[in-house]
């Protein structure tokens, strides 16, 4: 894999890049389930909390991912 100017491979740096953003997000959503109890929209409320679970999911699965490149060749020296 190619290792960008970071150090990081490029999938790795990809991977880290979706999981902060999952992250992040999850982080704001629970203000927009707070914004959608409070308009007294408890249906859209509980569709913010399902994108709040699958950006969850999707964090994990980058974490999981990294796991398995860390410590080999295809992850770069960032990551080894």
């Amino acid at each position: 894999m190619a290792t960008g100017e970071t150090g990081f491979d490029d999938v790795s740096f990809d991977l880290i890049s979706v999981q902060y953003h999952s992250l992040k997000a999850g982080h704001d959503y629970g203000q927009y389930v707070r914004d959608a109890e409070n308009a007294g929209r408890q249906d859209i409320a509980d569709f913010f909390r399902r994108v709040m679970e699958e950006d969850s999911a999707r964090a994990k699965q980058c974490h999981e991912f990294l796991k398995d490149l860390s410590g080999t060749s295809e992850s770069g020296p960032a990551v080894s």
